[in-house]
């Protein structure tokens, strides 16, 4: 059944489409949301995935038959908003070829009083008594009990509001239970010890940008391993603290939304504004960081904090926080996809021989990425300058990567786009061979590399006979260069051959500005590694540097310049 046919009987692909055409208004990232339920209709039957639209409607059904229990809805049925839909759909619907649920976690983040907690807490109850789940464990998990208990409560409400549920289960302070399938939703919190040894269904982790660590996720997570459709059920407001698991599993949304990271089993709908859209200057934006405005969210209510806001600036950031999705202490990446992915022209080694290149190299850390860049200018006018990019990694890292399965490394081994030395720390002996080979097969010119973070390896390089640059890495000498390279990716005259470990250091690369508008990569704000793209900056400075210096010894390169 083609996407048109399924617009009356499947909310799911109507919201997706209705979103895709801009009939419904919404953000970046829950456009790519809609794009991608859309695309693995056509693409994903390939992979395993299989739509079941009647699975879908099972559990918005039984939501909606749900009733409110407060205010001025008391009474009334849980009606779903088409985003709500969407979410739900999305989380129940989608399954792989062997019967397994498809999504395993489900990372929500709206603005605060879009109806999340309400949201999840019939989720939980959807799979404590209608998911078909035998010896169903349901958990509403958070660092403390009375925060888990704000979405259980709710649902215990629910059950009270609801003659049908309130004949078939059994409701305690603490524990919903339903005796026919012998499954149970209860509370559990960091504070106890009672988050091992659980096998849940389904988790509900009610605001998770309040959770300093990742423990009690990653053990809820732990112990699904012997479920075959447990999810865990993610619903937040935006934080402020990018070093929490809540930001990372933010970040990490995006990047599965926008392709960086290939993950079907990871559900993503990040509410958020557009770049350039001012929430203080134009309503109509609004609704993209708060779908459910006009329903559970009045608009006299965000009116009055816009209000607030712009009279008291120490509310501004609060308000951009909780009411329009936006990570107040959280750096913007610098690098638009979109126009990367355009300048995406192969790279052949075959090709640049003898061509010029000046290299950039950067050694981070012994026990992470070292990254070898090549950059070659263009030879005609109106040409691209082309990119070549190697990656080492000692073993340790990999098998650290491999553990925590967020990233396909091992793919990007096969595909030979990381080079794997043994043991702890990277053998620089595979840079350095590889740089020989280079400079026999280039016209190298200079090599920079960052002098306050040089090795053995510079020196043996030098001796090898390259001259090697040092290179600061503050804003007097990178703010060229990155504009530089901006300037090329955005007017599409790079070609950096679609390699993925680049793209995905692309993703993460955040830049910070002094007062004089200078600007330069800033690994501490990036949310991952970005090594590439500080080694190809480095090329590109050298590059365009004009004429290279009269010295054959890094020594004196370390003269700021």
């Amino acid at each position: 059944m083609g996407a048109a046919d399924q617009v009356a009987l499947d909310p799911v692909t109507d919201y997706a489409l209705r979103v895709g055409t801009g009939e419904i208004v919404a953000g970046p990232w829950v456009r790519l949301a809609a794009k991608r339920h859309l695309a693995d209709l056509k693409e994903g039957p390939a992979r395993g995935l299989v739509w079941k639209p009647e699975k879908a409607d099972h559990a918005i059904t039984f939501i909606q038959c749900l009733r409110h229990y407060q205010g001025a809805t008391a009474g009334r049925r849980f009606l779903l908003s088409a985003w709500q839909k969407f979410i739900i759909g999305s989380c129940f619907g989608w399954y792989m070829q062997d019967g397994q649920r498809r999504f395993r976690i489900a990372y929500i983040e709206i603005g605060k009083g879009n109806g999340k907690t309400p949201l999840a807490a019939a989720v939980a109850l959807y799979a404590l008594v209608a998911d078909g789940e035998a010896g169903a464990e349901v958990y509403s998990a958070a660092t403390s009990r009375d925060q888990a208990g704000i979405c259980f409560n709710d649902a215990k409400q629910f059950v009270l509001s609801c003659g049908p549920l309130a004949n078939r289960l059994q409701v305690g302070i603490s524990n919903i239970t339903y005796l026919a399938t012998s499954s149970f939703f209860r509370v559990v919190s960091a504070e106890g010890r009672g988050l091992d040894g659980k096998r849940p269904h389904v988790v509900i982790v009610d605001e998770l940008h309040e959770h300093p660590t990742a423990t009690v996720v990653e053990k809820m997570r732990a112990g699904t391993k012997g479920r075959t459709r447990a999810l865990i059920f993610e619903i937040t407001n935006s934080g402020y603290d990018q070093t929490t698991v809540c930001f990372e599993h933010h970040d990490y949304s995006i990047k599965v939304l926008q392709g960086v990271i290939e993950n079907d089993a990871w559900f993503g709908y990040v509410a958020a504004l557009d770049k350039g859209d001012d929430p203080f200057e134009d309503k109509a934006c609004h609704i993209k960081a708060n779908p459910n405005l006009g329903v559970s969210l009045t608009l006299q209510y965000l009116d009055e904090q816009v209000r607030e806001a712009r009279d008291l600036p120490s509310k501004r950031n609060l308000v951009l926080r909780l009411n329009f999705c936006r990570w107040t202490e959280a750096s913007e990446g610098w690098v638009d996809l979109d126009h990367w992915d355009l300048c995406s022209d192969p790279v052949q080694t075959s090709a640049l021989r003898g061509r010029k290149a000046w290299g950039g190299l950067d050694l981070a850390s012994v026990s992470d990425f070292t990254a070898l860049a090549w950059t070659f200018p263009p030879e005609t006018e109106g040409g691209k300058w082309q990119v070549l990019l190697r990656l080492y990694l000692p073993e340790a890292a990999v098998e650290k990567m491999r553990k925590k399965g967020r990233l396909p490394i091992d793919q990007w081994i096969r595909e030979g786009l990381v080079t794997v030395t043994p043991g702890n720390v990277t053998d620089y002996g595979f840079v350095r061979r590889d740089v020989q080979a280079d400079r026999e097969t280039f016209d190298v010119q200079e090599i920079a590399f960052d002098r306050f973070n040089s090795s053995q390896l510079v020196t043996d390089l030098q001796d090898d006979g390259a001259l090697m640059v040092g290179f600061g890495q503050g804003y007097g000498s990178m703010s060229g260069p990155c504009k530089e390279l901006e300037r090329m990716y955005m007017s599409h005259r790079l070609a950096h051959g679609g390699n993925k470990v680049l793209r995905w250091m692309a993703s993460n690369t955040v830049a910070t500005r002094d007062a004089a508008e200078n600007i330069k990569f800033d690994r501490a704000r990036s949310t991952e590694k970005i090594d590439g793209m500080v080694a190809i900056a480095m090329a590109i400075g050298r590059a365009t540097a004009g004429k290279t210096e009269k010295t054959n010894s890094f020594w004196e390169s370390f003269a700021d310049t």
